[in-house]
């Protein structure tokens, strides 16, 4: 496979705190990769500097090629790195159509509003949300809010989607209608690069998976193999849900 995303031994660090120190990681075209490690160890700030919330020090971020590190938030959107966040900050007293709208209008493409409409609609009945498309996104639920906002993200066209814990409060049932939908979204070409703490989802769902601890990269591999690498067992302090993950998974 060809390399979509490639970050290069990026670093970034607040005041006293070195966040992420000498990260190098790839994203694949068609590729689900799993981004884990415990509470603290940088996944969140691999997203912000991927999406340009935040430059890195040191390093480098390529997209398809072409060197985006440094860039803002609205220009990556334009090359194709969409995401959803954990947190979900719908517009609340807009339907859920015109929140999707606002994603089409505003990504790659940067379509007009007529063929905004048009792909809103398309990407809500594949996310499962085309019944509720003219209610007001604040009346949805957690579950519905969690759909709107991977929907509006899949409404700028990416070639990448960075899913930040969607999952998140859902339950089992939930959880599971959540996984298909990732499953056909990788089927219609987009890359994903995931963080999630549930951990049987994102053994199930991603090819590979990297492992941070302290900012710094610590394993990757498949999942199996990853669930079993003792420096990943340490670092979770034990935690044996990895290799249950892994069971559950098969």
């Amino acid at each position: 496979m060809n390399a979509l995303l490639e970050i290069v031994d990026v670093s970034k660090r607040f005041g006293g705190l070195q966040a992420v120190e000498g990260l190098s990681l790839t994203v694949d075209e068609g590729e689900i990769l799993g981004l884990i490690g415990p509470n603290g160890a940088g996944k969140s700030t691999v997203f912000n500097l991927i999406n340009g919330c935040y430059p890195p020090d040191s390093g480098r971020i390529v997209l398809a090629g072409a060197d985006i590190t440094g860039e803002p938030p609205y220009r990556i959107a334009r090359r194709g790195i969409a995401r959803a966040h954990q947190i979900v900050q719908p517009l609340d007293n807009l339907t859920v159509l015109d929140n999707c709208v606002v994603g089409a209008c505003f990504g790659r493409e940067n379509l007009p509003l007529a063929a905004a409409r048009r792909l809103a609609r398309e990407v809500l009945e594949q996310i499962r949300l085309a019944d509720r498309m003219d209610a007001l996104a604040g009346s949805l639920t957690t579950a519905g809010k969690k759909r709107l906002e991977l929907a509006r993200a899949l409404c700028a066209r990416p070639k990448l989607l960075l899913l930040d814990e969607v999952l998140a409060g859902l339950n089992p049932t939930e959880i599971e209608s959540m996984i298909e939908i990732v499953r056909g979204i990788r089927a219609g070409g987009v890359a994903v690069l995931m963080i999630e703490h549930v951990m049987r989802a994102v053994m199930s769902l991603s090819d590979r998976i990297v492992v941070l601890n302290t900012g710094r990269w610590l394993a990757e591999g498949p999942p199996e193999a990853v669930a079993n690498d003792p420096d990943v067992i340490a670092a979770y302090l034990g935690d044996p849900s990895l290799m249950a993950a892994v069971e559950r998974s098969a």
